[in-house]
């Protein structure tokens, strides 16, 4: 019993043994910047890259902690590396820069850089080529490949002749003399997103890059230079016909040429006077001198100004002309105004307006109405487009806008209110909203319309007082003056208003507030203007609205079911 025993103890630690959790696999060890620096610590540790060109893999531990990603380690940048590197011969791969720079990676991804080396061609530029590998510095720094004053430098080891030409130019020149605000390359090709300009229409050149500078007033102002170069060529063949989407028309680089752009009295100057025929040349075959003495910056106003014979003659053409079609145009816009003036002015007398379609208390009423609106829509859209004709006609005074918009605003609120007062106390007034209710005989004027309009019908529906048009009308005038009024007043007092209602709520009343409007200047536009001014039966106005008066032949044409 007592062996028996004891095997059974045996059997039951052996099966202990066999059931026992194995232990979990360890972490990696952490790889400490020492144990990297024990080889790329050796000043002739180096490598070839993918182009054959020989580089250096030395890291200067004083220029890495110096440099922004002193607290990083070096495992941190290069995560693939194992402790077995490089036992395991596998290369390392290029840090994972898009760990912590996603946006600027996703940027790099689709500039020429990024483009080539996803084809997987060999030398296209990475992160450490522009930013440099370990010892990367801000580019405030004067240390940093990335500062303005060692750009050409950076961009030149790889584009060596464009960095030459860069040198040469007044835009080299302008860096090497400290001026932060001469353009370098990725002033010109963008920074992460670099650009083939070659590539870029003339318009993107003209309007993205070379205005950039020469369209500031304090660049120009600062450093001297013309002002008007930017305007001239947008108002010249070339510059017009870019902006009309022509792929071939002369941009600024095609004259002044591309990376080594010198001033015009420079003799090796592509727009230096000898130079001129061959430079127009290039799209112009068989450009002679004479053809070449022709200005591309000519501002005709001050063309006089130069001195040069052609310039003086263009003046005075320009003048003469002027003159000629203000007079010209002027003597036959007045001839014609005042014939138009007497045909109407005969037409309205001989008219039998014996008809009253409008009380004295509408009239003034739709007057009001008309005068705030027009205010109003004026006022509103003038805030809008701040550069357009109607602001500038307003004198571009915000406050005189901002407070004649309110003005009449409160002018539409205060005639809304009374015509509710006008309908409920006014026995006209009753009669009128009871005749503008929408009735079934509506829809069937509307099919029937429909037929006349479209020549399915000889006969159109007969109408009463108001048909479906005018009253489409009159309840859009009262839906639009219940919703401009509402979000006006919560634009107006958003201060208020957001006391109780969420910030969001104003944003999404100027929403419809800007929309609303949009519509009901559409509306009166193309709907009510047609009818009481296009319409041949009517025009050139229907006087209704001044006087409350309509011909018996246009009431019995438009109304004949109206009850005198």
């Amino acid at each position: 019993m007592a062996i028996q025993r004891y095997v059974a103890a045996l059997a039951a630690a052996a099966s202990l043994a066999v059931y026992e959790p194995a232990p979990l696999p360890a972490a990696p060890a952490e790889i400490k910047n020492s144990a990297c620096l024990d080889c790329h610590g050796d000043k002739t540790l180096t490598t070839t890259n993918a182009a054959g060109k020989e580089v250096s893999l030395y890291v200067d531990v004083a220029k890495l902690t110096a440099s922004i990603h002193k607290t990083n380690t070096c495992a941190s940048c290069h995560a693939d590396i194992t402790s077995k590197h490089p036992d395991d011969n596998v290369p390392a791969k290029a840090a994972a820069c898009a760990n912590c720079h996603e946006k600027q990676s996703e940027s790099y991804g689709a500039s020429v850089h990024g483009l080539a080396a996803a084809k997987g061609q060999k030398g296209a530029a990475t992160c450490s080529d522009c930013h440099d590998g370990h010892t990367i510095l801000p580019p405030t720094s004067p240390e940093s490949p990335l500062h303005f004053s060692r750009l050409a430098q950076t961009c030149g080891a790889c584009h060596d002749q464009q960095a030459k030409d860069v040198e040469e130019s007044v835009h080299g020149k302008a860096v090497a003399a400290g001026h932060r605000e001469a353009p370098t390359c990725t002033d010109c090709h963008s920074e992460h997103k670099i650009t083939e300009l070659k590539t870029s229409s003339s318009l993107q050149i003209a309007t993205e890059v070379c205005s950039g500078c020469h369209a500031s007033e304090r660049m120009n102002t600062k450093y001297n230079l013309p002002p008007d170069r930017v305007k001239t060529f947008f108002e010249s063949y070339h510059g017009l016909a870019a902006q009309y989407g022509s792929t071939l028309a002369a941009n600024c680089a095609s004259c002044h040429g591309v990376h080594r752009i010198l001033p015009s009295t420079d003799p090796r100057s592509s727009i230096y006077r000898t130079n001129l025929v061959v430079t127009c040349g290039k799209c112009h075959p068989g450009a002679t001198a004479n053809f070449a003495q022709s200005k591309v910056h000519v501002d005709a106003a001050s063309a006089q100004a130069d001195g040069d014979l052609g310039g003086t003659i263009n003046w005075w053409v320009r003048r003469i002309y002027l003159v000629l079609i203000v007079g010209t145009i002027g003597f036959m816009l007045a001839h014609n105004l005042l014939l138009f003036g007497k045909k109407v002015r005969a037409r309205f007398r001989g008219a039998d307006l014996s008809v009253v379609r409008m009380s004295l208390s509408q009239r003034v009423q739709h007057f009001l109405l008309a005068l705030s609106f027009i205010t109003l829509a004026v006022t509103g859209f003038a805030l809008k487009w701040p550069d357009s004709w109607i602001a500038k006609a307003m004198g571009s005074n915000e406050m005189f806008r901002r407070w004649s918009h309110r003005i009449a605003g409160v002018v539409l609120l205060a005639v809304g209110a009374y015509h509710v007062f006008y309908i409920l106390t006014n026995k006209d007034g009753r009669k009128l909203v009871k005749d503008l209710f929408p009735a079934a005989k509506d829809l069937k004027d509307v099919a029937g319309n429909a037929r006349y309009l479209t020549g399915l019908s000889p006969e159109k529906p007969k109408i009463a007082r108001f048909g479906y048009a005018e009253k489409m009308e009159y309840w859009a005038v009262v839906w639009g003056t219940i919703i401009m009024g509402v979000t006006g007043l919560v634009i107006w007092f958003k201060i208020d208003v957001t006391k109780f209602l969420p910030r969001w709520m104003v944003d999404v009343a100027t929403t419809i507030h800007y929309y609303e409007a949009i519509l009901a200047c559409l509306a009166i536009i193309v709907w009510h203007f047609y009818h009481v001014i296009f319409d041949p039966d009517v025009y050139p106005l229907n006087r209704a609205f001044w006087n409350g008066r309509v011909s018996k032949h246009w009431q019995e044409e438009e109304h004949p079911l109206e009850k005198s």
